[in-house]
């Protein structure tokens, strides 16, 4: 899934450095780079596309940076945030494929596994945390994408609505969390804010539940993807989806914001930072600076869902979503390595993460932001573990088509049970790359 912060289209084309070295077909690079560049290098030209309008001002700032490195290099950046996937796929099907794309990573590392380049034994791959490299790495044991950032996704409140409530402290099992919600709407506090116009939220809130279910099975959240996609294993074989999932939504829809399939992403940001409703749902660290600018001081706090009345089940999951895949056809693929290799190992790189970007660092020896959420998190993973994103073992495919049906459920289209048979259904149409 590609992290949004608006379900608006967002287009745009930064160029940098002398634009009128444009590039041009699937390579794309070397047109009209005729010259040398002020160290007397051949002047070059690499097309990057991704979907992250979010990192906008700070991809821009890396790129300026690394004009003072490399002179010669100009990083022409285009950034789509609707119909990215279908965009991608265009170019890639009309010989267009750009220097650098986005996709997302785990199971969709295989999907583009053709285009992109192998960066095993580069620099950078050596720099990634050891569950991120995973995460970038195919079946094959080839590390085929770079991480956009490391990621947090948990349940986000706001503590000073719990505590005018008399919660002090986040709720840790089902249990906990209906009597937050009884004291919270006793107060006079909506308790969700929510996003459910998005289909890309629903997938954050249902890791959880299958780590938990993984964990009831005896099984990893990677073995309980693929009995899915295998067909092997239904929802009713596991009540924590079956039933603790759809009771959860259930209370989100009950007691939660008003019109939820008209609260696109930003609407809940706003919902959440100006006090509208205690608990946002569905998201993680990156909104932390976007709440921030609308309320500077609010008390946040993380936790993971409460998915069961088992306390050890609630873990914040953590890890990398995102990749940039560089294209290893493209006529500027070493130039293009070059740049990504001075951003994972610089000193410049591993302060671009925390202090520009303002996202957790995927790469190790890089300092945390100072912000919250991310701080919240180390301390709690210094103290127990995290859940995986287990979203990663799955295709995006499937889970658009799962954020559309639980659209529909909540929107009383269809049943939970119709809802269910469809998921499993899309789970192995569209569960895993293709071979």
């Amino acid at each position: 899934m590609f992290k949004k912060i608006s379900s608006l289209a967002v287009s745009l084309v930064l160029a940098v450095g002398l634009l009128s070295a444009c590039g041009s077909d699937n390579s794309g690079s070397t047109s009209g780079n005729s010259g040398n560049g002020a160290a007397g290098e051949p002047k070059v030209t690499i097309n990057m596309f991704t979907a992250s309008p979010e990192y906008t001002e700070a991809f821009h700032a890396y790129i300026e940076e690394y004009k003072k490195v490399k002179p010669n290099v100009t990083i022409n950046l285009e950034i789509m945030q609707a119909d990215y996937n279908t965009v991608l796929k265009s170019k890639i099907s009309s010989g267009q494929t750009p220097d650098v794309f986005q996709t997302t990573a785990g199971g969709d590392i295989d999907t583009f596994a053709e285009y992109s380049a192998d960066l095993t034994n580069e620099p950078l791959a050596a720099a990634m945390t050891e569950s991120v490299r995973t995460s970038m790495t195919s079946t094959d044991g080839r590390v085929l994408g770079l991480p956009v950032k490391g990621n947090l996704m948990s349940l986000v409140a706001n503590m000073d609505l719990l505590e005018q409530a008399g919660i002090s402290e986040m709720p840790q099992t089902t249990a906990e969390l209906d009597d937050a919600i009884a004291k919270l709407e006793a107060a006079g506090i909506t308790p969700f804010a929510n996003a459910y116009k998005e289909w890309w939220v629903w997938k954050h809130i249902f890791q959880h539940f299958v780590n938990a279910a993984a964990e009831d099975a005896g099984i990893t959240p990677q073995d309980m993807v693929n009995q899915f996609i295998a067909g092997e294993t239904t929802f009713q074989d596991h009540p924590v989806l079956y039933n603790n999932f759809f009771d959860f939504i259930d209370k989100t829809i009950a007691h939660g914001t008003n019109k939820p399939l008209e609260r696109d992403s930003n609407a809940q940001v706003s919902d959440f930072a100006t006090g509208a409703a205690a608990f946002m749902t569905g998201k993680g660290a990156w909104d932390e600076e976007a709440i921030k600018k609308i309320t500077p001081d609010i008390n946040l706090q993380i936790a993971g869902y409460p998915v069961s009345d088992n306390a050890d089940q609630t873990l914040i999951a953590t890890g990398a979503d995102q990749a940039l895949r560089i294209n290893k056809d493209s006529a500027v693929v070493n130039e293009t390595i070059e740049f990504f290799n001075w951003l994972y190992t610089s000193d410049y790189g591993k302060n671009w993460f925390s202090e520009v970007a303002k996202v957790i660092p995927p790469i190790q020896d890089a300092p945390l932001p100072d912000l919250d959420m991310p701080k919240q998190m180390d301390e709690l993973l210094k103290a127990g573990k995290s859940g995986e994103l287990s979203i990663n073992y799955s295709l995006d495919t499937f889970h658009q088509k799962f954020g559309e049906l639980m659209q529909a459920y909540i929107g009383n289209s269809k049943t939970k049970d119709q809802a269910i048979d469809e998921i499993q259904k899309a789970w192995i149409q569209f569960g895993a790359a293709a071979e």
